[in-house]
């Protein structure tokens, strides 16, 4: 789903940038890193938006409704650039790449700047304090931010987002990533388990690798290798109380290796989120996903071999291009062969210059595709109360991540399978590791009662 957060900085001279950051966790991340890289020019965080003489909208293009979001927002800025005339608006990220002579010439926009630009961000700014647009999408085949240390966005100082590649070279024909994020590379695993480290010692207790495909993370440097399987091992023997996480997998990289050292390592998390979008493998070819529905149900088979108590988690698109309603009900065989614990489901939205834009037609219908939507949704739901009433009755190591949006007098936090547990508050703080027995569920929650 859409995660949208809002960052202020403060610099020296009085003067305050205001981020806002739309789509994946890689944008959460990447936003701190623009946060990192304002710093050293005298920024600092503050919290009043009114005070914002630059504001920063950090984007994402894999879906149309998230582009059509940023543009209803950049109307919100033009409203706020009347009040302040002097106030400079920038577009960063997936969307600055992809529209960047569009965003310009609407004239809203002061300066646009791709994900691999976020360097320059500081010039871009005073070029736009003189009058002129500032522009810097460039794409590159080094950049992976590792020398720099983000500024952390996140509320609970618990769990924290370590990015450890950038880009993609999958190409899958419905996606944008390539275009707009460039080609993979991997970071330098010792500026990651730098960066762990230094989490860990300022209280983390929690951090997810991020990548657009973390199994294909390749680091060589010499004589010197290291795979995604390696390189999780060395982050979890940071300490044993640090628990990791990744995403995300693709089912036709995911090796046994993998799931091997998910199983030696108790602090890491028993969670998979394998992304496989349709349960036709005419429609897996027609995305170029490279696996079949077979070759998907052999990993999931595997996953429960090695890892009996892992959850899955998983991205279903409905409606792509020529899909059936056979292909779509082997969607619905598929869900309900897997049993996936959560999901990111979604219509088909045809995304301009991909594969899919250029040579197939999206013929699906959009009341058909809501619909088959729903019944995936509706699907879903279910999978996830079953999945859940058997959690009913186990004690699970929750890690407390703040407090109940309900009430203040219980805590929330999420077991290593990645499910949200809500409990009494009694004496326990964010950070702790609390031993929970749950009691009763909903479809998305677990609720229950620590055990002493």
């Amino acid at each position: 789903m859409p995660i949208a957060f809002s960052i202020f900085v403060e610099n020296m001279e009085n003067k305050a940038l205001y981020i806002e950051t739309y789509g994946c966790q890689m944008n959460v991340n990447d936003s701190e890193v623009v946060a990192a890289i304002m710093q050293p020019e005298g920024y600092r965080l503050t919290e009043r938006m009114e005070d914002a003489d630059v504001i920063f909208v950090n984007t994402c293009s894999i879906r149309e409704n998230a582009e059509q979001r940023i543009w209803g927002r950049l109307d919100v800025f033009r409203l706020e650039k009347r009040r302040n005339p002097a106030l400079l608006v920038g577009v960063l990220g997936c969307m600055a790449e992809r529209l960047k002579e569009e965003l310009l010439e609407k004239g809203i926009v002061d300066l646009v700047a791709g994900p691999d630009a976020y360097r320059s961000l500081p010039l871009l700014v005073a070029q736009a304090e003189t009058g002129q647009k500032g522009i810097n999408v460039l794409l590159s085949r080094e950049e992976t931010y590792a020398d720099i240390s983000p500024v952390r966005m996140d509320k609970n100082g618990v769990s924290a987002f370590v990015s450890i590649m950038r880009g993609c070279n999958n190409m899958c024909s419905y996606c944008v990533v390539p275009y707009t994020r460039g080609a993979e590379r991997s970071r330098n695993p010792e500026t990651i388990l730098h960066e762990v480290r230094e989490l860990f010692d300022k209280g983390y207790r929690e951090v997810t690798l991020l990548g657009q495909n973390v199994d294909s993370y390749h680091w060589s440097e010499g004589t010197t290798s290291m795979s995604f399987a390696q390189l999780m091992e060395q982050v979890a023997l940071v300490d044993p109380l640090l628990r990791v996480r990744f995403a995300t997998s693709h089912p036709k990289d995911m090796s046994d290796e993998v799931l091997h050292t998910m199983a030696k390592y108790p602090n890491i998390c028993k969670h998979i989120h394998l992304p496989v979008q349709s349960g036709s493998t005419r429609i897996l070819e027609l995305m170029n996903r490279k696996y079949t529905r077979e070759m998907y149900l052999e990993r999931i088979a595997k996953v429960r071999e090695i890892l009996p108590d892992c959850t899955v988690s998983t991205d279903v698109i409905a409606g792509f291009c020529t899909e059936t309603e056979q292909d779509h009900h082997d969607t619905l065989s598929l869900m309900k062969e897997v049993g996936f614990d959560m999901g990111f489901m979604f219509q088909y939205s045809e995304r301009p210059n991909t594969k899919a834009a250029r040579h197939f037609k999206d013929d699906v219908p959009e009341q058909e595709k809501n619909r088959r939507l729903n019944e995936i949704i509706t699907l879903h739901n279910e999978l996830s109360l079953q999945n859940n009433e058997q959690e009913i009755g186990k004690v699970r190591e929750v890690l407390v991540e703040g407090v109940s949006k309900r009430s203040a007098e219980e805590l929330f936090g999420r077991t290593s399978q990645n499910k949200v547990v809500v409990f009494p508050k009694n004496n326990y703080k964010v950070g702790d590791y609390v031993n929970v027995k749950i009691e009763r569920c909903s479809s998305a929650t677990l609720m229950g009662a620590p055990q002493i």
